[in-house]
């Protein structure tokens, strides 16, 4: 899972990856993504399910299964449960790209289902991921890139942890160092722009852990 993110990542993506089947349903309620990589063998709730659900409250986002096994029998399932598409195990990670790219291509020529996915509601904040912009409350905020990028991240799993090598790690790089204070200057010009101006205090720390955004 870590090499797949770090290959979207490298490929202009903003991956987010959960490892456990019943989390990934909360996440998946709760967010819009233009594509979802399922791998069949999740703890809490296997990915055949997980899809079979999704399906029941989402029927355009694009769907790409993970599997070791390549009969028939188990494609079949995969597609029956809703997936629109099937990769085996070991795959080409250019090939996986390729196939979510495709996917991804192919679900936003329906305007209305490119345009639910564009917004991302968190409370009042609203962040449209086609522009990328943001405002709070009606009234747009200006971002920097790196500042639209954490915040996006945080909104992504809002109420859930992100740990501050997380963030560095997929906004700057891994060769970026983790020692620095860079995130938390950042995470300060944040709530200088979207928190204070509205007296809010949405963008949280936890100390020795990370930061989350708390829907207020």
């Amino acid at each position: 899972m870590r090499n797949i993110c770090e290959a979207l990542t490298a490929d202009g993506a903003y991956p987010t990856s959960v490892y456990d089947g019943l989390l990934a349903e909360k996440i998946l309620k709760r967010e819009n993504f233009d594509c979802v990589v399922l791998d069949i063998n999740l703890p809490g709730m296997n990915g055949y399910t997980l899809c079979q659900n999704f399906r029941t409250f989402d029927t355009t986002t694009p769907v790409l299964m993970l599997t070791a096994f390549s009969e028939l029998e188990d494609k079949i399932k995969g597609f029956d449960c809703g997936a629109d598409d099937y990769l085996t195990k070991p795959f080409f990670m250019r090939e996986l790209i390729i196939r979510i790219n495709a996917l991804s291509k192919r679900a936003g020529l329906a305007p209305t289902a490119q345009s639910e996915k564009a917004l991302l509601i968190v409370g009042d904040i609203s962040i449209n991921t086609l522009s990328k912009t943001v405002s709070r409350q009606g009234n747009e905020i200006n971002l920097t890139p790196r500042e639209y990028q954490i915040l996006l991240r945080l909104s992504r799993t809002t109420g859930e942890l992100v740990s501050k090598a997380e963030l560095i790690k997929e906004i700057w790089g891994r060769s970026f160092d983790a020692n620095t204070n860079t995130i938390e200057v950042y995470i300060n010009f944040l709530r200088n722009k979207i928190d204070k101006p509205f007296n809010k205090k949405s963008i949280k720390t936890k100390v020795g852990y990370g930061y989350y955004i708390e829907v207020q």
